[in-house]
């Protein structure tokens, strides 16, 4: 044993990882110094602690961990890396801290869990204490609810996200934990400070009582917006700011902040959706129809409650919705009418946004009958409209309401125009445009001149909140009509009006939060997405517009878009995106004069209107001067404009004031901040001049800078209106050359071509020849922007014109577009996301398209025609395909759905007539023009059959179907075509035509790509063989196609894929890849990404030829993978793989070593569970194969991502196999360090082994069977067993391996198939193994047929699988192979078989042919001559249902102290086996015998795993069993003269004696037996068997059954053999057990075994009759009631109930032993008051469930005696009593506790005690807690008493009752039995006073020790063991209390008669003296007492061992001395001197 204080020199990080507590304790405290202490927070010595954090937090040792949890505060704190170690420390804090009670603990863990948050890894700590949430302990519980409280009050909402939370608040509630309710009740209150309605709506349905109260908390809270107190790191600015502004007072700031934050969430988004459509009465769509109204009422009804679900799933509810709106509109019973109308409103406030479907069929039906009268069926019908609005928007509606303004009916315009007014209010300016709102202004002003005042009131109303809603710039124009009186109406209206976005007027753009609607329907649902998400919008600077952009093709990646452009056709843009303008209201007329007043001179203003144009004139000069000298801010933009439009405004007819009217407007909007509201007025005047010749530049001039202050599109749309809204062409040829100038100057951007096509086509057809020539130099321009697409939209225009077009298009061919020069500044700066830009031209060139109108033609496909293009006749096929391209060309634009024709074209693509083929390709041209982006859905089925015709042997064909390719390529994008396996198929197919025209056409397509389909990796394969074709063309287009295909899929991929060539073959291929590599291109960027910011628009976009818009709207399409894999690698495009030439150098290796110090393996909790489901749900692939497809590889590597280093994941699955090398090297490593996480992930280390099995390199192969050695001996010593999954995925691929041709592997494989059977059951292994016989490799079928016959040799016959006979039929059919090896195998696999089963065997293997059976006699025959094979174990394997049965889930799991010899183990589990199959009745012992030697043999011989050479022990021979056994003599001494040299090492030098203790040799055993005595009687020495414990305890119990089975029946053995060593045996116990440290270390299993062995001594009768016997039965009736005392107390409590279960299942078991068993379980029950509080009362309770469930009642009540069942009530009344209702708490571990008996009895128990009144005191209990309470009813009393008489009166249980009835009386004395005797005849009560008598002094004599002894008579009465209390089986006590003075008085003569006469044995005093203790219940001294007791008895022992040693003595008092001689062990002592200071 090494000296304690050897850890002081060890480094600090050692130290915390040391097994002494006082080690860690100092390494934490050094440990936080030095953290204190670093003042870099990235510096290298933070990650040394990486891997330890986690210990640190999740210390055993209380005091330690408290320390560890200071440091890893302040880690967590200042280090770097410390986010790294979240997941591990926070599960360990949330595990192992929360439910220590120590405040402290607690403290520091939430701190360290709010520490975590600030350092941005809120995400993962939410995860972690959420997962707390599910712990079955309340503690842990409560803790992690308040540690997220603490988070939330701290941190905000915006940190710590609600929505999670939320979800499992409700389960908080009904937490049966007072404490884990009112820390839930805190959370929630906590939460409503930050979001009202979503916690609200999620408790509604929690406990009443529990909403009452927390609604009084809710009520006592602020009202005002919570703010975080704490900030991340990235926000301390933040933090410090706000400090500022509280210390100055002020609180203006965050306010906005927090302001986006209330609505986060919205509670529908909480709700679960529910189906309702299954649900409705199956009759339901009848009764709606039926005639009686009652019936449809029901059938209304029934959807009322479906449709109250606050959330409905989606699906079609087209019929019910069609019923519904018969009934609104069709009933004539209003009442139904009005709950149809509930109904819907119902459908509409759960699907929300689905609903909007159904909302245009149901819309108009519900206004038509607003022409009810009834207030209920309106009111109703109101809120179904306001409910379906929100599911719609105003657009989609608009027809259909404003169809109904004009019914005749007041009611319903009413009701309308209120609908209108209400619908307003949820509108914005933008979701409310001009096109919109113009028809509803016409309609509205109709009606307030309506005669109905109720009609007129409503249409005010209406037009009242337009004007509040949009400005009244915008409204008035409508109103140019309206009599004051009426406009003063509406203004009236619109201030009165409160619009749901927020209050201000103007454009409601200010502030626009999103206040919650009151009623039903919220907002953030409400006005639909667009509404919603317009909202939010003008705050932040650029608007998130994506959303309604309707007419962009392809979606753009969701980056914000630009200004303006494409607004939704209907809308005609009003909803230009306004980025940095203000957005302003309309000013009066008076405001803005008086505005203009303050900044122009007086003069000016006065001037405006002068009669004289020279006045006018100088005033525009004053005006001019004023407007360039001021500022900015200060520029009143509408007002001045308002001034320069005042008459005569643009009527000006002077050309020079006009002239400078129009330089000031542009001033204006170049000056100042010009909003749209200012353009809107100027606009007008500026179109009316363009066409001026003196103004025209002027107003150009102004144009362009409006353009430049509103944004080009938004300007452009309305100018062209305007233009196009007048006559004179000269204005419409001036404004089409202003926009054609315009857009070169702002690039096309964002411009909506759609807004002013029509106004083209319009100047196209104009007579005047300036606007044609105008338009068409427009297109020109737009034609560089948008690319050939253009020309489609003007087809139908005459030849003329259109030549004329094609002339302009011909002039701008190849050009580029310029880059942009306005526009930019203002605007570009983060709305115009560069990235956009680039696939612009394709999004309006999709636009362009869109425009068409496309023809249906399928119903031109007839099936004629279809027959016709499949008829024999070639001409008619000939016909059939020029009327398909006469249709198509008639329809020029079709729709993508084209009937039957992609069938009938396809067959002719492969036409026998080539003619007819080109023309196939020729249509299939056309109809990718004809069909456009559309034609994508028939790429798979007419487009991959045009890529085979490329195979065709004549050049014109194949460069037809090349240019069919490129047509449908340029619609669709190539997405489409590299999707899934069709290319790769193709590319299969050994056609050198089409191997060489693919290749080429890939090698021209992939470099223009930005990324590419995973599914191009199916083609690299054939691309290789490819690059090795006969044909030189073939080799060459693949050389030019290899480096694109590497620029998409990098080379370690292509590298990978070359593992399937031959070697040859890929040597060739490696070397053109490292050429490739070299000059691989980079991928082509986003094109933004490669050009600076000014540039901002489209040049590189066009810097292609002609195809590349179509190519880039393709990169767009494809999925945004790139930016993923960007983010990867930020700086190097994509993956790196640019600088690939050399692999990325500094960064990554930087990061690489950052990386490699924490742990390779990382815990992921349930993780390899999930795994398991998936595979079993079939989510993923099940490990099955016969050689390993990428796809599998792909899946290990996804699912090794979460739990295995990044850079241990990349040695891994490198293509090199030094790489998987290295990796294994470091899966050594930390093999030994990473226990737990090696097995959290066992599942896939085993999956990728067996990748490496089909590795061609010897190195990797030998090196993964060293790790798995080395893995299965880690596994085995943690009493790891392994998954089926685990089993079935990796045995099939290792026994693959036994085949091998290297003899050095093959036996690797063996070792670890050996090793296997530890942890996985040999039974199992055997259908693996049996499969591995059928292969067709020879060698592999005769390893798997040798293994078999040792598996049976080892394991008996039950390892058989599926049946012996079945096994054994099938090993026999190997006898006839034609392969030597294979038949000697077979054979000798049968004959062990023989050895064991004899003759039997020839029944089992059936018949055989003569030739086979004759050999197989032969070989039986001569292995007869050898000495028969040693018995084998007959019992099955069943490693898992071992482990249950001693419920042992905790056993054996140490940490790294050193581990069990696995020969221990190999003893242990056949001994587990045959307890099992003995279940303790000692009549078996002959069968035991048998096997229990053969373990022996195979301790003593196999020497494989023990880390020590170990010296060959005792070997038997047993010929038969029933022969006695002889000992021969042992070759070598026990403990070898070299014993030091071999053992440096203290653990093993244990182990290896403890291995001696199980040794069949006698003096072997008790010499190993008194080496660990010398250990353990010295204090300071015995830590070293620490970890030792069950292994010790193991090899004793084995001893002792080899004893019981074998030494005792040999006669030739001396009997005081056997005794001495049954001394040292107990003598070395009663040692252990003094120590409790040591004694706690025993688990369940071990200490269940050690019982039953212990018992089953005390029943030997055999000892009895021994001299010695009885002293020996005494020592270890002292022996058990100290494990009982010492042990752990859950585990032993645990083990005897398991043992009495064991026992009374067990037929042949004695009732004495489970009398013994129960004895000692009342022991226990006495010792419950003092160790209540340290027993694990879930573990017992889950124990007592079993046996109930194994024991039900019934069947407890048919055992012979009660006792079971009165020892199992005491035990659980004496809990209940201790523990009262909180013991239901401790329900947890038992699965469906409703079920179970245990609970039930329980709930009956604590209802019984809560009717008594008051509870014992802990001296009551004194008389033992197994007798009837006192307090108990007398009833209860009566009750048993009768009982007992009962059975007194049966002739069966007479002497049973009456052994009871002493027993009671003995015990209550006072109890009166008179009353039962009396009404008895006076026979039976002299029969039961008699038979009393004859109990009294039957135990009398048998308790009494023999006179001669010399104990005073006082002793004789103590010395009378109580059968109650010790496992005595001895009788019975008188109960007296016995004072300490008698045990001091005992001891003195227990040592006078050590000292003295040492000659008989009569005169020794027995040990059965010390039994009586236990008898006195336990006070307060009963402890020190003992203590006092061991010490005294120490001393004596030491006097022994002076004395001369005789025999006889060795037993008493347990010591274990020698018999040998005393120099024998003086030898012994001097040894182990030596090896002490040797190892000093």
């Amino acid at each position: 044993m090494g000296d304690d204080s050897e850890w002081l020199k060890l480094p600090v990080d050692q130290k915390c990882e040391h097994k002494l507590w006082k080690a860690r304790l100092s390494g934490y405290e050094e440990a936080l110094k030095i953290f204190q202490k670093i003042k870099d927070e990235k510096s290298p010595e933070w990650s040394k602690y990486l891997g330890l954090i986690k210990k640190f937090v999740t210390d055993s040792n209380a005091v330690v961990q408290l320390k560890g949890l200071e440091a890893a505060l302040v880690y967590v704190e200042n280090a770097h890396v410390a986010g790294k170690t979240t997941g591990d420390v926070v599960s360990g804090v949330v595990s192992k801290v929360f439910n220590q009670p120590k405040a402290k603990a607690k403290e520091l863990g939430i701190e360290i869990c709010l520490m975590y948050v600030e350092i941005e890894k809120g995400e993962s700590v939410q995860e972690e204490l959420l997962r707390g949430l599910d712990n079955k302990n309340p503690k842990i519980i409560v803790a992690c609810i308040e540690t997220l409280r603490k988070a939330l009050s701290e941190f905000g909402s915006k940190i710590i996200s609600l929505k999670p939370i939320i979800k499992v608040l409700p389960k908080l509630f009904e937490s049966r934990d007072k404490a884990v309710r009112d820390e839930a009740k805190l959370f929630a209150i906590e939460i409503y400070r930050w979001n009202r309605d979503a916690v609200k709506h999620t408790l509604q349905n929690i406990n009443s009582v529990q909403l009452k109260e927390l609604e009084e908390e809710w009520v006592k809270l602020p009202t005002g917006a919570p703010r975080p107190s704490r900030f991340l790191r990235s926000q301390q600015e933040l933090e410090a700011k706000l400090e500022q502004q509280q210390s100055a007072g002020g609180d203006a700031e965050g306010g906005g902040d927090d302001g986006d934050e209330v609505p986060q969430i919205d509670a529908y988004e909480l709700l679960e959706a529910v189906e309702i459509l299954s649900k409705l009465p199956k009759d339901f769509y009848d009764k709606i129809e039926a005639k009686k109204w009652q019936e449809r009422k029901e059938a209304l009804e029934a959807v009322e409650v479906l449709v109250k679900n606050p959330k409905l799933e989606a699906g079609d509810y087209a019929d019910l919705v069609k019923a519904l709106k018969k009934v609104v509109g069709k009933d004539t019973n209003v009442m139904l009418v009005a709950l149809a109308a509930k109904c819907l409103t119902g459908l509409a406030v759960g699907l929300r946004k689905k609903f909007g479907q159904y909302a245009g069929h149901v819309v108009p039906t519900i206004l038509e009958k607003f022409k009810e009268k009834k207030p209920q069926v309106v009111q109703a019908l109101q809120e179904t409209i306001d409910a379906i609005f929100l599911t719609t928007t105003l657009q989609n509606i608009s027809e259909d309401v404003l169809a109904v303004m004009d019914n005749k009916n007041p009611t319903i315009k009413q009701q309308t125009s209120l609908f209108i007014a209400r619908s307003f209010r949820h509108c914005t300016s933008s979701t409310l445009p001009k096109s919109l709102l113009k028809p509803f202004c016409a309609a509205l002003l109709k009606q307030i001149n309506d005669s109905a005042p109720e009609v007129r009131d409503a249409a005010f109303e209406a037009l009242g909140t337009a004007l509040k809603v949009v400005g009244e710039k915008t409204v008035n124009p409508f109103l140019a009509d309206v009599d004051k009186l009426k406009l003063d109406k509406i203004k009236e209206c619109s201030e009165k009006v409160e619009l749901v976005h927020g209050k201000k007027s103007g454009l409601a753009a200010e502030k626009k939060e999103s206040k919650p609607l009151p009623g039903r329907a919220a907002a953030s649902g409400a006005a639909g997405d667009k509404d919603t998400k317009d909202v939010a919008g003008p705050k932040p600077g650029p608007l998130k517009k994506a959303p309604t952009a309707k007419a962009g093709g392809p979606p753009k990646k969701g980056k914000t878009t630009a200004p303006g452009g494409s607004a939704s056709a209907g809308t005609k843009n009003k909803k230009g995106l306004e980025t940095k303008e203000i957005v302003e209201a309309e000013l009066s007329i008076e405001v803005c004069e008086e505005k203009a007043s303050a900044v122009l001179p007086p003069t000016c203003i006065q001037l405006l209107d002068s009669s004289n144009w020279k006045e006018r004139l100088a005033c525009m000069e004053e005006f001019q001067k004023a407007v360039e000298l001021m500022e900015r801010t200060e520029m009143p933009c509408q007002a001045l404009v308002k001034m320069l439009a005042k008459k005569p405004g643009w009527k000006e007819t002077n050309f020079q004031v006009m002239q400078m009217k129009l330089h000031i407007v542009a001033l204006i909007a170049q000056k100042g901040n010009f909003s749209k509201t200012s353009a809107q007025i100027v606009l007008d005047g500026l179109v009316d001049k363009i066409g001026d010749v003196k103004c025209g530049n002027n107003a150009k001039e102004a144009l362009t800078a409006i353009a430049e202050a509103c944004m080009l599109p938004w300007t452009a749309e309305q100018v062209m209106s305007m233009a196009f809204s007048q006559k004179n062409p000269k204005n419409q040829s001036e404004t089409l050359n202003w926009l054609s100038n315009a857009i070169k100057e702002f690039g096309f951007s964002e411009l909506n071509v759609k807004a002013f096509i029509s106004n083209v086509k319009t100047a196209l057809a104009a007579t005047n020849p300036a606007v044609r020539t105008s338009a068409i130099t427009l297109l020109g321009v737009m034609y560089l922007y948008v690319g050939p697409s253009l020309r489609m939209i003007f087809e139908d225009e005459k030849p003329a014109l259109l030549s004329q077009i094609d002339a302009e298009f011909q002039k701008m061919q190849g050009q580029s577009p310029p880059a942009p020069t306005r526009g930019i500044s203002k605007h570009s700066t983060s709305g115009t996301d560069e990235g956009e830009d680039g696939d612009e031209p394709g999004d309006t060139g999709n636009d362009v398209v869109d425009l068409l109108p496309r023809i249906e033609i399928s119903d031109k496909i007839t099936s004629e025609l279809v027959s016709k293009i499949g008829d024999k006749n070639w001409k008619i096929r000939k016909e059939g395909l020029d009327e398909v391209a006469g249709i198509i060309n008639e329809a020029k634009f079709i729709q993508p759905n084209i009937g039957e024709l992609p069938t009938a074209l396809k067959g002719r693509l492969n036409d026998s007539n080539k003619i007819l083929v080109q023309q196939t390709l020729n249509i299939l041209q056309q109809l990718a023009v004809a069909m456009g982006p559309n034609i994508k859905q028939h790429v798979k089925n007419l487009g991959i059959p045009v890529i085979t015709v490329l195979g065709d042997s004549k050049n014109n064909v194949r460069a037809a179907a090349l240019a069919t390719v490129n047509a449908w390529a340029e619609q669709t994008g190539m997405k489409e075509w590299l999707e899934g396996e069709d290319l790769s198929e193709e590319l299969k197919k050994e056609n050198p035509f089409l191997r060489q025209e693919l290749l080429g056409w890939l090698a021209e397509k992939l470099p223009t790509l930005r990324s590419t389909p995973t599914d191009i990796i199916l083609c690299v394969p054939h691309l290789y063989s490819c690059l090795e074709d006969r044909n030189g063309d073939v080799r060459k287009k693949a050389q030019d196609a290899l480096p694109f295909f590497m620029m998409h899929l990098g080379y370690e991929k292509m590298a990978k894929a070359t593992g399937k060539l031959k070697p040859t073959s890929k040597d060739q291929v490696l070397a053109m890849l490292e050429k490739a590599k070299a000059n691989m291109p980079s991928k082509p960027s986003a094109p933004a990404k490669a050009v600076s910011k000014p540039m901002g628009g489209l040049a590189p976009a066009k810097a292609q030829p002609i195809p590349a818009p179509v190519e880039d709207s393709v990169s767009s399409t494809i999925e945004p993978k790139p930016d993923l894999k960007k983010a990867k690698a930020p700086g190097v495009s994509s993956k790196a793989k640019s600088a690939q030439g050399k692999k990325v150098p500094s960064k990554t290796t930087l990061k690489e070593d950052d990386d490699k110090s924490g742990p390779i393996f990382i815990v992921v909790p349930n993780g390899k569970e999930q795994r398991m489901r998936d595979e079993k749900g079939l989510k993923v692939l099940k490990w099955n194969f016969t050689t390993p497809r990428d796809e599998y590889i792909e899946q290990l590597k996804t699912q090794m991502s979460s739990c295995v280093a990044k850079w241990l994941q990349d040695e891994m699955f490198h293509s090199d196999f030094q790489h998987h090398n290295k990796a294994l090297a470091v899966m050594v490593d930390h093999l030994e360090s990473e226990k737990d996480g090696v097995i959290s992930c066992l599942d896939l280390i085993l999956k990728w082994l067996t990748l490496r099995f089909f590795d061609t390199n010897t190195s990797v192969l030998m090196k993964a069977l060293e790790y798995l050695k080395l893995l299965f001996t880690l596994l085995s010593e943690e009493e790891y067993h392994l998954t089926e999954n685990e089993a079935s995925s990796f045995i099939p691929y290792l026994i693959l391996k036994v085949g091998e041709p290297k003899d050095v592997i093959r036996k690797d494989v063996r070792a670890i198939l050996n090793r296997m059977c530890l942890v996985y059951p040999a039974s199992k292994m055997f259908p693996f193994i049996m499969e591995g016989t059928k292969s067709k490799n020879s060698k592999q079928r005769a390893e798997c047929l040798e293994e078999l016959g040792c598996l049976i040799e080892s394991y008996g016959m039950n390892v058989c699988q599926p049946t012996p006979g079945k096994a054994l039929k099938e090993i026999a059919i190997h006898i006839g192979d034609r392969d030597n090896a294979v038949r000697n195998a077979a054979l000798n696999t049968i004959v062990t078989v023989y050895n064991v089963h004899g003759d039997q065997v020839f029944k089992l293997i059936g018949n055989l042919s003569e030739k086979d059976m004759s050999m197989l006699e032969e070989r039986i025959k001569r292995s007869a001559k050898r000495p028969s094979a040693a018995p084998v174990k007959q019992a099955e394997e069943k490693p898992q249902r071992t482990q249950n049965i001693n419920s042992n889930a905790n056993m054996l799991r140490k940490g790294p102290t050193e581990d069990m010899s696995s020969k221990l183990k190999i003893m242990y589990r056949t001994y587990r086996i045959q307890a099992r199959s003995m279940s303790g009745h000692p009549e078996a012992a002959q069968m035991v015998h048998r096997e229990f030697q053969l373990d022996l043999d195979e301790i003593e011989n196999d020497n494989g795993s023990v880390r020590c050479e170990m010296p060959e022990l005792v070997q038997h021979k047993l010929d038969d069993i029933f022969e006695p056994v002889l000992i021969p003599e042992p070759k070598i001494r026990a403990v070898s003269p070299h014993f030091d040299d071999m053992h440096s090492n203290t653990a093993s030098t244990i182990n290896f004696i403890i291995s001696q203790v199980a040794s069949g040799d006698i003096n072997t055993s008790i010499q190993a037996l008194t080496q660990i005595d010398e250990v353990l009687r010295q204090e300071d020495k015995a830590e070293a068997m620490s970890g030792h414990i069950d292994q010790f305890l193991i090899a004793t119990f084995m001893q002792l059954r080899l004893i019981y089975s074998t030494h005792m029946a040999d006669e030739k053995l001396d009997k005081d053999e056997i005794i001495k060593l049954y001394s040292c045996i107990i003598g070395n116990m009663i040692s252990l057990f003094q120590i409790e440290s040591l004694a706690r270390e025993a688990s369940t299993g071990v200490l269940k075994d050690l019982m039953h062995g212990l018992i089953t001594l005390m029943l030997d009768s055999r000892i009895e009759d021994l001299e010695e016997g009885q002293q020996v039965i005494r020592s270890v009736n002292l022996l058990v009631v100290k494990v009982l005392e010492k042990s752990d107390q859950t585990n032993i409590l645990s083990a005897l109930l398991v043992l009495l279960q064991d026992s009374l299942l067990a037929t042949a078991s004695s009732p004495k032993f489970s009398e013994l068993v129960m004895k000692c379980l009342w022991r226990m029950v006495r010792l419950l008051p003092d160790t209540i509080n340290s027993i694990n009362l879930d573990r017992i309770l889950l124990d007592i469930h079993i046996f109930m469930k194994v024991f039900p009642k019934e069947k407890l009540k048919q055992c012979k005696s009660e006792f079971p069942i009165r020892t199992l009530k005491t035990l659980l009344h004496t809990l209940c009593k201790l523990k009262g209702p909180k013991i239901l708490d401790h329900l947890t571990m038992i699965d469906n506790k409703n079920e179970s008996e245990l609970e039930a009895h329980l709930c009956r128990m604590m209802k019984h005690s809560m009717d008594q009144t008051g509870s014992k005191s802990d001296k009551e209990t004194e008389k033992g807690a197994s007798r009837i309470d006192e307090k108990s009813s007398k009833a209860k009393v009566n009750d048993f008493l009768a009982e007992i008489f009962k059975k007194i009166g049966s002739k069966e249980n007479t002497k049973e009752g009456l052994a009871e009835l002493y027993e009671y009386k003995k015990k209550y004395s006072d109890t009166d039995i008179e009353p039962f005797l009396k009404n008895s005849s006076q026979f039976f009560q002299s029969y039961v006073e008699r038979g009393l008598r004859v109990i009294e002094m039957e135990r009398e004599s048998k308790g009494r020790i023999p006179t001669s002894t010399g104990i005073s008579p006082q002793m004789e009465v103590t010395c009378v063991p109580t059968p109650t209390s010790t496992v005595s089986s001895l009788g019975n006590t008188n109960g007296e209390e016995v004072g300490p003075s008698v045990y001091l008085e005992r001891l003195k003569i227990l040592r006078q008669r050590c000292g003295l006469d040492n000659t008989k044995q009569d005169d020794r005093p027995p040990l059965t003296s010390l039994l009586s203790k236990p008898a006195i219940p336990p006070v307060a001294s009963s402890t020190d007492m003992l203590h006092s007791k061991l010490s005294q008895l120490r001393e004596s022992r030491e006097q022994h061992q002076h004395s001369d040693l005789d025999s006889n003595q060795t037993y008493s008092a347990g010591t274990m001395t020698s018999s040998s001689s005393t120099t024998n062990i003086d030898d012994l002592k001097k040894r182990l001197e030596r090896i002490k200071s040797s190892r000093k």
